[in-house]
């Protein structure tokens, strides 16, 4: 992962920079660790079993990580499904949580391919 990617992606990384006190290399491990959160492969049987409060426990968490790490695109989507949970709106909340997913996908691979193609 590189500050480059993530611009491209569309992150904040100037604030998020300054969030880490500005350490390119501390920023990276977090969002990498923010990446590869647990909760991305937990949070679909939760919403799958309409548990509402559960899942915007967890939503409500990733916001907050995406937020502290001004990953724009994960933090948008993911504040407007946890906003619907706050609510407890009765809906289908998969589609949501599939994008926010592929969004998430998406920034890894283009990390991965830029791996691949320098290194």
């Amino acid at each position: 992962m590189t500050i480059e990617i993530l611009k491209e992606f569309g992150a904040d990384t100037t604030e998020g920079l300054a969030r880490c006190m500005d350490n390119e290399d501390f920023y990276l491990k977090m969002v990498e660790l923010g990446l590869s959160d647990e909760r991305f492969e937990t949070l679909r049987p939760v919403l799958e079993a309409h548990n509402l409060d559960e899942a915007f426990e967890m939503c409500h968490a990733m916001k907050g990580v995406f937020g502290n790490l001004s990953l724009t695109p994960l933090y948008d989507s993911i504040s407007d499904m946890t906003e619907l949970l706050r609510a407890r709106e009765e809906m289908d909340y998969l589609p949501m949580f599939d994008e926010i997913k592929a969004q998430r996908d998406r920034l890894l691979a283009m990390a991965k391919e830029r791996e691949t193609t320098e290194g």
